[in-house]
């Protein structure tokens, strides 16, 4: 499906669930509800994204596989797209990513994935040749060296 279908699909629904919401409690609630839910969702994110990039940094000077603190860090920065795209669906997908009992969900089902399709399409291990560079000046090319003084 293109990706213009579904951002359509989703601001549709984004708008569907802020017209429900304002009918139900009205324009001014609705409204500091959506900055309410952003400004909790911008907390979040600052908190969640400090404390994986200290256990990115602690995974590198551990020398251990960083995998896990990496794919912590694409959905984090999926939920920050998601926080500043306006309204409550999108805010709760990136509270759902920025909460870290649901993201680790996330982050387990992409790592298992990857490594299913890593196995799936190994990869061919090639011969290196050692060799050097050579880089040569075509015959029918004149150099003129103008920095000469006669």
């Amino acid at each position: 499906m293109p990706v213009f279908v579904l951002l359509l699909i989703a601001v549709v629904a984004e708008l569907a669930v802020i017209i429900a919401v304002g009918q139900a409690v009205g324009a001014l609630v609705t409204i500091l509800l959506l900055v309410g839910v952003s400004m909790l969702g911008m907390t979040l994110l600052r908190r969640q994204g400090t404390r994986t990039l200290t256990a990115f940094s602690n995974a590198l000077r551990d020398r251990r596989d960083a995998s896990p603190e990496v794919t912590d860090g694409v959905l984090i920065g999926v939920a920050a797209g998601l926080i500043v795209f306006p309204g409550f669906v999108s805010d709760l997908a990136a509270l759902f990513l920025l909460f870290p009992p649901t993201r680790a969900l996330v982050r387990r089902r992409l790592l298992r994935r990857a490594e299913a399709r890593r196995r799936a399409h190994p990869v061919v291990d090639g011969e290196i040749v050692d060799g050097e560079v050579v880089n040569e000046r075509p015959q029918d090319v004149i150099v003129i060296d103008q920095h000469r003084e006669d």
